[in-house]
């Protein structure tokens, strides 16, 4: 689980520290090289070729987390409760690709919805997302760190309804080609999580640790693997003779 405290980003780029390259969808590729004119008369094309589409990238729950996780502690200044409910997505790959979290500050008139995203993508458009097909929310990137970027979207109680009731939130990007990349993130059981009591710290501390022993022994697999096939003959190298 990727926590967005302040006092814990180190730990959301150890995280994302597993996911070598983004996925192919998320950014668009180059326009291919005008082919040669055909030999005989085409038909008239239109001036302007038709827009492209955005690249969808529909992203799944992180399979070590059962479900959407509640945390709740004290703001050390201004001291005043805060929930957040959040949890992490990965591609079809199993990389890490975002998260989501939403805050629930006690006393405060708006919530805050917060991603984080992966880098490649143009900063200053900021991110907009829409729950199904809802109306659109415009967001601005808040920091960024070499593994990932944060975004915050300041929502009202209508947006958290919607939450709880839709199906996936539709996450929009620009990438440096100028072309929109949309994040598609379920919400099933978002609202059930939202709206029960947080999760006991001991059990939080508990899958904190599960995790980061899982994150170590996958590093030490792809250790060993990398070793072997560095140890491993190259394939159609001759064998050398028995007189040398």
């Amino acid at each position: 689980m990727l926590n967005f405290k302040k006092a814990d980003l180190a730990s959301v780029v150890i995280a994302l520290a597993l996911a070598s390259s983004l996925p192919q969808a998320f950014a668009q590729s180059q326009p291919k090289k005008a082919q040669p004119a055909p030999a005989q008369p085409a038909p008239a094309q239109s001036a302007q070729s038709a827009p492209q589409g955005p690249a969808i990238v529909q992203v799944q729950p992180e399979p070590t987390q059962a479900d959407w996780v509640k945390i709740c502690g004290e703001d050390q200044v201004a001291k005043k409760k805060v929930c957040y409910t959040t949890r992490d997505y990965v591609s079809d790959q199993n990389q890490p690709v975002l998260a989501v979290a939403v805050y629930d500050v006690q006393g405060e008139p708006q919530k805050t919805v917060r991603f984080l995203l992966p880098l490649g993508f143009m900063l200053a458009p900021g991110v907009r997302f829409q729950v199904d097909q809802g109306q659109s929310q415009p967001g601005k990137y808040a920091i960024c760190f070499p593994n990932g970027c944060f975004a915050e979207v300041p929502v009202k109680d209508d947006v958290i309804a919607a939450f709880k009731k839709g199906q996936a939130i539709m996450v929009s990007v620009q990438n440096q080609f100028g072309g929109k990349v949309v994040f598609q993130v379920p919400l099933l059981t978002f609202g059930k999580v939202f709206d029960g009591p947080p999760i006991d710290p001991a059990i939080l501390a508990a899958e904190q640790k599960r995790m980061q022993e899982e994150m170590q022994r996958q590093a030490e697999e792809m250790r060993k693997k990398m070793g072997q096939q560095g140890q491993a003959p190259a394939q159609g190298q001759a064998a050398p003779s028995q007189g040398q």
